[in-house]
Protein backbone atom coordinates (compact mmCIF):
# COMPACT_ATOMS: atom_id res chain seq x y z
CA UNK A 1 0.00 0.00 0.00
CA UNK A 2 1.32 3.35 -0.97
CA UNK A 3 -0.32 6.67 0.73
CA UNK A 4 0.24 10.11 0.71
CA UNK A 5 -2.01 11.20 3.31
CA UNK A 6 -2.03 15.23 3.42
CA UNK A 7 -4.14 17.92 5.46
CA UNK A 8 -4.38 20.21 2.18
CA UNK A 9 -3.07 18.40 -0.96
CA UNK A 10 -0.39 18.72 -2.58
CA UNK A 11 0.43 22.21 -1.09
CA UNK A 12 4.67 22.23 -2.02
CA UNK A 13 7.21 21.26 -3.33
CA UNK A 14 8.28 18.35 -0.73
CA UNK A 15 4.49 16.58 -1.14
CA UNK A 16 4.79 16.66 -4.42
CA UNK A 17 8.25 15.24 -4.76
CA UNK A 18 6.83 12.38 -2.04
CA UNK A 19 4.15 11.83 -4.84
CA UNK A 20 6.94 11.11 -7.20
CA UNK A 21 8.53 8.54 -5.52
CA UNK A 22 5.52 6.87 -4.18
CA UNK A 23 4.43 6.41 -8.22
CA UNK A 24 7.64 5.74 -9.52
CA UNK A 25 7.42 7.08 -12.53
CA UNK A 26 6.44 10.51 -14.67
CA UNK A 27 3.42 12.15 -13.78
CA UNK A 28 3.14 12.34 -17.67
CA UNK A 29 3.00 8.86 -18.31
CA UNK A 30 0.48 8.03 -15.07
CA UNK A 31 -3.26 8.61 -14.98
CA UNK A 32 -5.10 9.53 -11.64
CA UNK A 33 -8.39 9.71 -10.72
CA UNK A 34 -10.53 12.19 -8.42
CA UNK A 35 -12.73 11.45 -6.18
CA UNK A 36 -15.04 14.51 -5.17
CA UNK A 37 -17.77 12.58 -3.17
CA UNK A 38 -16.42 14.13 0.30
CA UNK A 39 -16.53 17.52 -1.33
CA UNK A 40 -20.00 17.34 -2.37
CA UNK A 41 -21.49 15.95 0.74
CA UNK A 42 -19.72 19.53 2.40
CA UNK A 43 -21.96 22.72 1.89
CA UNK A 44 -20.75 26.24 0.70
CA UNK A 45 -18.05 27.25 -1.66
CA UNK A 46 -16.22 24.42 -3.10
CA UNK A 47 -13.85 26.75 -4.78
CA UNK A 48 -11.09 25.48 -2.34
CA UNK A 49 -11.64 21.86 -4.32
CA UNK A 50 -11.08 23.86 -7.55
CA UNK A 51 -7.58 25.00 -6.56
CA UNK A 52 -6.77 22.01 -5.11
CA UNK A 53 -7.66 20.37 -8.57
CA UNK A 54 -5.83 23.00 -10.18
CA UNK A 55 -2.77 22.16 -8.20
CA UNK A 56 -3.22 18.69 -9.82
CA UNK A 57 -3.40 18.92 -13.05
CA UNK A 58 -0.53 21.30 -13.46
CA UNK A 59 1.66 18.42 -12.48
CA UNK A 60 1.05 17.34 -16.44
CA UNK A 61 -0.56 13.85 -16.09
CA UNK A 62 -1.15 11.64 -18.94
CA UNK A 63 -5.09 11.88 -18.05
CA UNK A 64 -7.31 13.16 -15.25
CA UNK A 65 -10.21 11.74 -14.55
CA UNK A 66 -13.32 12.16 -12.69
CA UNK A 67 -14.99 9.64 -10.56
CA UNK A 68 -18.96 9.77 -9.06
CA UNK A 69 -18.74 7.00 -6.59
CA UNK A 70 -22.53 7.06 -5.70
CA UNK A 71 -24.86 6.13 -8.91
CA UNK A 72 -22.27 4.32 -11.38
CA UNK A 73 -22.73 0.60 -11.61
CA UNK A 74 -19.90 -1.23 -9.17
CA UNK A 75 -18.10 -2.43 -12.40
CA UNK A 76 -17.72 0.80 -13.64
CA UNK A 77 -16.40 2.21 -10.93
CA UNK A 78 -13.62 -0.57 -10.55
CA UNK A 79 -12.98 -0.51 -13.91
CA UNK A 80 -12.33 3.19 -14.07
CA UNK A 81 -10.07 2.77 -10.45
CA UNK A 82 -8.14 0.35 -12.17
CA UNK A 83 -7.52 2.27 -14.98
CA UNK A 84 -5.65 5.02 -12.69
CA UNK A 85 -1.82 4.99 -11.38
CA UNK A 86 -3.07 7.33 -8.60
CA UNK A 87 -6.46 7.89 -6.97
CA UNK A 88 -7.16 11.60 -5.05
CA UNK A 89 -9.85 12.17 -2.86
CA UNK A 90 -10.76 15.57 -2.49
CA UNK A 91 -11.79 16.99 1.13
CA UNK A 92 -15.02 17.71 2.50
CA UNK A 93 -17.05 15.01 4.81
CA UNK A 94 -15.33 11.90 5.24
CA UNK A 95 -18.50 10.15 6.91
CA UNK A 96 -19.49 10.10 3.59
CA UNK A 97 -17.08 9.32 1.57
CA UNK A 98 -16.38 6.43 3.64
CA UNK A 99 -19.88 5.07 3.64
CA UNK A 100 -19.63 5.72 -0.29
CA UNK A 101 -16.32 3.22 -0.22
CA UNK A 102 -16.60 -0.54 -0.89
CA UNK A 103 -14.71 -2.48 1.56
CA UNK A 104 -14.32 -5.18 -1.93
CA UNK A 105 -12.40 -2.18 -3.35
CA UNK A 106 -9.85 -2.60 -1.01
CA UNK A 107 -7.52 -4.69 -2.73
CA UNK A 108 -8.04 -2.70 -6.59
CA UNK A 109 -6.96 0.56 -4.92
CA UNK A 110 -4.34 -0.81 -2.21
CA UNK A 111 -2.48 -1.47 -5.90
CA UNK A 112 -2.76 2.39 -6.59
CA UNK A 113 -0.65 5.15 -4.71
CA UNK A 114 -3.73 6.80 -2.82
CA UNK A 115 -3.59 10.69 -2.38
CA UNK A 116 -6.13 12.22 0.12
CA UNK A 117 -6.71 15.52 0.84
CA UNK A 118 -8.27 16.05 4.41
CA UNK A 119 -11.10 14.01 4.40
CA UNK A 120 -9.41 11.64 1.79
CA UNK A 121 -6.72 11.17 4.02
CA UNK A 122 -9.30 10.10 7.33
CA UNK A 123 -10.69 7.15 5.73
CA UNK A 124 -8.70 4.35 6.87
CA UNK A 125 -8.32 4.80 10.69
CA UNK A 126 -9.90 1.91 12.78
CA UNK A 127 -10.91 4.51 15.07
CA UNK A 128 -13.42 6.27 12.86
CA UNK A 129 -16.69 5.78 14.51
CA UNK A 130 -19.09 7.55 16.51
CA UNK A 131 -16.49 7.68 19.56
CA UNK A 132 -14.05 9.54 17.66
CA UNK A 133 -16.64 11.78 15.65
CA UNK A 134 -17.99 12.65 19.37
CA UNK A 135 -14.23 13.71 20.28
CA UNK A 136 -12.95 15.40 17.34
CA UNK A 137 -16.07 17.93 17.42
CA UNK A 138 -17.36 16.14 13.78
CA UNK A 139 -20.60 14.92 15.10
CA UNK A 140 -22.52 17.68 13.04
CA UNK A 141 -21.13 15.94 9.93
CA UNK A 142 -21.75 12.25 10.95
CA UNK A 143 -25.40 13.66 11.72
CA UNK A 144 -25.29 15.90 8.45
CA UNK A 145 -26.33 13.43 6.01
CA UNK A 146 -28.61 10.92 8.68
CA UNK A 147 -25.68 8.61 9.67
CA UNK A 148 -25.32 7.93 13.59
CA UNK A 149 -22.05 6.10 13.18
CA UNK A 150 -19.75 5.05 10.87
CA UNK A 151 -16.91 2.36 10.20
CA UNK A 152 -14.09 2.83 7.76
CA UNK A 153 -14.05 1.05 4.76
CA UNK A 154 -10.42 0.30 4.54
CA UNK A 155 -9.86 -0.25 8.19
CA UNK A 156 -6.07 -0.70 8.60
CA UNK A 157 -4.79 1.61 11.18
CA UNK A 158 -4.81 1.94 14.79
CA UNK A 159 -3.86 5.99 14.73
CA UNK A 160 -6.56 8.73 13.52
CA UNK A 161 -5.86 11.20 11.30
CA UNK A 162 -6.90 15.13 12.10
CA UNK A 163 -5.92 17.88 9.47
CA UNK A 164 -5.81 21.76 9.50
CA UNK A 165 -3.82 22.26 12.61
CA UNK A 166 -3.04 25.88 13.02
CA UNK A 167 -4.62 26.57 9.86
CA UNK A 168 -6.51 30.09 9.58
CA UNK A 169 -9.50 28.22 8.35
CA UNK A 170 -9.95 26.45 11.24
CA UNK A 171 -8.75 29.15 13.65
CA UNK A 172 -9.97 26.44 16.41
CA UNK A 173 -7.29 24.07 15.56
CA UNK A 174 -4.68 25.56 18.17
CA UNK A 175 -2.09 23.76 20.67
CA UNK A 176 -4.92 23.88 23.81
CA UNK A 177 -7.03 21.87 21.15
CA UNK A 178 -4.33 19.32 20.44
CA UNK A 179 -3.67 19.16 24.07
CA UNK A 180 -6.87 18.11 24.71
CA UNK A 181 -7.40 15.60 22.02
CA UNK A 182 -3.70 14.13 23.07
CA UNK A 183 -5.56 14.28 26.28
CA UNK A 184 -9.35 12.83 25.88
CA UNK A 185 -9.19 10.68 22.15
CA UNK A 186 -8.11 6.78 23.62
CA UNK A 187 -5.95 6.24 20.50
CA UNK A 188 -2.87 7.50 18.35
CA UNK A 189 -3.09 10.72 16.86
CA UNK A 190 -1.32 12.13 13.75
CA UNK A 191 -2.17 16.08 14.20
CA UNK A 192 -1.21 18.18 10.73
CA UNK A 193 -1.23 21.46 9.58
CA UNK A 194 -1.53 22.43 5.82
CA UNK A 195 1.99 21.59 4.39
CA UNK A 196 2.37 18.28 6.01
CA UNK A 197 1.39 14.82 5.47
CA UNK A 198 1.41 11.15 6.80
CA UNK A 199 3.48 8.71 4.06
CA UNK A 200 2.85 4.81 4.01
CA UNK A 201 4.79 2.80 2.15
CA UNK A 202 3.96 -0.78 2.87
CA UNK A 203 4.41 -1.67 7.03
CA UNK A 204 6.61 2.35 6.82
CA UNK A 205 5.03 5.23 8.11
CA UNK A 206 6.17 8.15 8.15
CA UNK A 207 5.76 11.97 8.02
CA UNK A 208 7.03 14.43 4.83
CA UNK A 209 6.35 17.97 5.81
CA UNK A 210 7.21 21.67 5.26
CA UNK A 211 5.58 22.97 8.09
CA UNK A 212 4.34 21.89 11.90
CA UNK A 213 2.96 18.39 13.22
CA UNK A 214 2.65 16.46 16.23
CA UNK A 215 2.34 12.49 16.70
CA UNK A 216 0.26 11.40 19.83
CA UNK A 217 1.03 7.90 21.11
Amino acid sequence: MRLLLTSCGLSNNTLVEALRDLLGKPFAEANVVVLPTATVAEPGDHGWMLDDLARLRALGWNELSLLALNGLPDAVVAGRLARADVVYATGGNHYHLARSLSPELFDLVAEKVWVGASAGSMIFSRALNAHSAAVMGDLADLHALGEQDVTSPFARFDWYLKPHLHSPDFPDRDDAWAKNLEATAGFPLYLLDDDSAVRVRGDEVDVVSEGVWQHHR
